[in-house]
């Protein structure tokens, strides 16, 4: 913030001593060009102008910021603006022309001193209206601007805070979804198996070590997920034994690519449970991950029919297609839609990133 300060406080001189400075080299031009005022009046003209334009305008600066005119909204700074270009024009005139008694040190006559006083007042005050309109105007619109940035700037911080909150909470809902029903697997394996069924604990025990690890992150590793989706395999096939087969087809140039966490393992659970389980001789699971088009594709098969206009796609759908919006921004495109000869095709299209 100090070297952010720094930085302001070095361009706002640099803008003061550059725009003025300009501006009364202008004014020392016509000078030079219409009167025959010696080159000492016309240099002591020029520093007198910048310092008069710089220290006024800098008197205003500190007692803006003092009333905090900076934070005001734009029709409740207007009504205070009109008046205060209007006294920094008069304070203006009144310092130029007093500045004018100062060529009476360099042999000026002072009736012809007084005589510029006299006729420049009009022209002076004409001209402070607009330099110091101007000026004023500029000062405010650049805070404005910055202010309007630093606005734009919080509420994207806190859009992101908001999301991450809404990904966390997203997050949550799947260990106690998955565990549910990988329970429901272990029951039953219990009760018909339970001979296999301290295999099957010690699987799921891995599952959630891993998902554990990976509870802070939205996305991870493709190689990362499948691991975790061989052991939910395996411990499926403890029960379901023949009835479950699989068959995946995976680009290996693709294995770091990140992807929503658990979505290939809902996918695939999704598939055993209203596809596997459905069926009495079972069926295979095809997996095909490929990259098409800037574009990662997951493509899970399932025997069965796929129920269109299903009122409850349940709690893991609903979870990763809230995940895939809020990761994607509507970039990622989740699909489930019947192929010929029985089988149902789940379709995840995610952006390469």
């Amino acid at each position: 913030m100090n070297e952010l300060n720094k930085r302001n406080s070095l361009l706002y001189w640099q803008c003061q001593f550059l725009g003025w400075g300009t501006v009364s080299l202008y004014w020392a031009y016509r000078l030079v060009a219409f009167s025959e005022y010696s080159m000492g009046i016309i240099v002591l003209n020029y520093i007198l102008d910048v310092g008069i334009s710089i220290g006024l305008t800098h008197m205003y600066k500190h007692f803006a910021i003092h009333q905090k005119w900076t934070m005001l909204d734009l029709s409740s700074l207007f009504i205070r603006l009109v008046p205060s270009i209007i006294v920094l024009a008069a304070i203006f005139t009144l310092l130029n022309n007093l500045k004018w008694y100062y060529c009476i040190i360099f042999g000026t006559e002072e009736q012809v001193v007084m005589s510029v006083i006299l006729m420049t007042w009009d022209p002076i005050f004409i001209t402070g209206l607009r330099m110091m309109s101007i000026w004023v105007l500029a000062y405010h619109l650049y805070h404005f601007y910055q202010r309007e940035i630093q606005t734009a700037k919080e509420n994207t911080a806190l859009a992101q805070i908001v999301q991450q909150a809404q990904l966390d909470n997203l997050q949550t809902q799947l260990n106690p979804h998955f565990l549910f029903n990988s329970l429901n697997s272990i029951k039953a394996l219990v009760i018909e198996r339970p001979e296999i069924a301290r295999r099957a604990i010690d699987l799921l025990s891995d599952i959630l070590r891993t998902s554990l690890y990976e509870k802070d992150t939205s996305l991870i590793g493709i190689q990362q997920e499948l691991s975790l989706v061989n052991d939910y395999i395996e411990l499926e096939k403890l029960r379901f034994e023949e009835r479950l087969t699989t068959s995946f087809s995976i680009d290996e140039t693709l294995m770091q690519h990140k992807i929503p966490t658990l979505s290939i393992q809902l996918l695939i659970e999704n598939a055993i449970k209203h596809g596997i389980d459905k069926k009495i001789n079972g069926g295979t699971i095809e997996l095909l991950i490929t990259e098409k088009e800037s574009s990662l594709f997951i493509i899970v098969k399932n025997p069965g029919t796929f129920i269109e206009n299903n009122p409850s796609k349940g709690l893991g759908l609903k979870n990763l297609l809230d995940r895939l919006e809020m990761q994607y921004k509507g970039k990622a495109h989740f699909s489930i839609q019947n192929d010929a000869e029985n089988t149902v095709t789940a379709t995840l299209e995610i952006p390469m990133q």
